[in-house]
């Protein structure tokens, strides 16, 4: 199984001048979540002032020139509000500066600020993703194509440069937990990412069933199949510094973005029941990070998980203690105890 880090380079509120030093952080931290021995490393896209990255190629580039071997990822590149001839050119340049290790994670954003930013209306919400998607898939195929959609200009013979240096780049489908997303990333033999941010797991095991369903009934090699979940969480040297550490971070987080969503405030009691087994946060020593990635194998089956441990306000230096401790002594002893 792989063990991967993602992030949304969170910049602390109110601070958006701190972005440049957010985004040098982050190449620190891919660096060193490739000594380190983490498997992936993945970068989110946003549009807001309270997160550096907008163009996750653009820093994953920077991450390509100081990385040797992981797997470099968006999570998400908003697809519904980009273009996919830019998109794939973007990626296949990261692929290039890397040697073969980008990949892309489609989907459709937690958030809608890009849209009205590039021109696109929300009631195609679907509609765009699901063409731009298509289309996307089709670059992937061959360095010529003639694609005709409804919502965006035909291509007819066009040439798409640069080529990866992969055969074919990986792209994944984010899902938020809808069964629409999650059959058709099955249905088209994508590799499936599910974000698993509020709630018991393993309400969330049935879409990874319908996945395997739905990938079985669309005739699909049953050994093709890449499912991760996605989940905030923190290891350090304690669980009782990890909680320390993380837990005032996230909570500010989840408020300062539950009070747009009409979320119900969260507290102190309501972290600490976060990071119990039946619990959305992995929070704690490597010890106990170790046994809820293997429940909660045990649970999905799935080949990857990533975790955002870098949320709000998480001092750059604990962040980097953390990648040690997640490459250094989690992701060995979980891959030991797979097989």
């Amino acid at each position: 199984m792989e063990i991967g880090i993602y992030t949304f380079a969170d910049v602390p509120a109110g601070k958006p001048e701190f972005a440049g030093q957010r985004l040098r952080n982050l190449v620190e931290e891919m660096k060193l979540a490739d000594e380190a021995g983490i498997d992936v490393f993945a970068v989110g896209e946003h549009h807001r002032a309270d997160y550096a990255v907008s163009t996750p190629p653009v820093a994953l580039a920077a991450g390509a020139s100081v990385t040797k071997r992981m797997r470099l990822s968006s999570a998400v590149t908003v697809l519904s509000s980009d273009d996919p001839v830019r998109v794939f050119q973007q990626f296949a340049t990261v692929d290039g500066i890397s040697n073969g290790r980008a990949e892309i994670m489609a989907g459709r954003g937690s958030f809608i600020e890009s849209y009205p930013l590039f021109g696109y209306a929300l009631d195609n919400y679907d509609a765009l993703f699901t063409e731009k998607l298509d289309l996307l898939m089709k670059l992937n195929d061959g360095e010529r194509i003639s694609w005709q959609g409804k919502l965006r200009p035909p291509l007819k013979d066009a040439g798409i440069y640069p080529r990866p240096e992969q055969k074919k780049m990986p792209i994944w489908i984010a899902v938020g937990g809808t069964p629409q997303s999650v059959v058709r990333a099955a249905t088209l033999d994508l590799p499936m990412a599910l974000a698993i941010i509020g709630g018991d797991p393993k309400r969330f095991k049935p879409f990874f069933d319908l996945y395997r369903e739905a990938h079985a009934k669309a005739g699909h090699d049953p050994k093709n199949i890449q499912l991760s979940f996605n989940m905030h969480g923190f290891v350090s040297e304690t669980t009782a510094k990890a909680k320390r550490i993380y837990g005032a971070a996230h909570l500010e987080v989840m408020n300062r973005i539950g009070k747009e969503r009409g979320w119900p405030p969260q507290g102190a009691d309501h972290f600490e029941r976060s990071t119990l087994d039946d619990g959305n946060l992995i929070v704690g020593e490597a010890a106990r990070v170790i046994d809820r990635i293997l429940q909660l194998h045990e649970i999905f089956g799935n080949t990857r998980i990533l975790v955002q441990m870098a949320i709000g306000a998480v001092p750059h230096a604990e962040q980097l203690k953390a990648i040690e401790i997640l490459g250094g002594k989690v992701a060995p002893a979980v891959k030991k105890a797979l097989g």
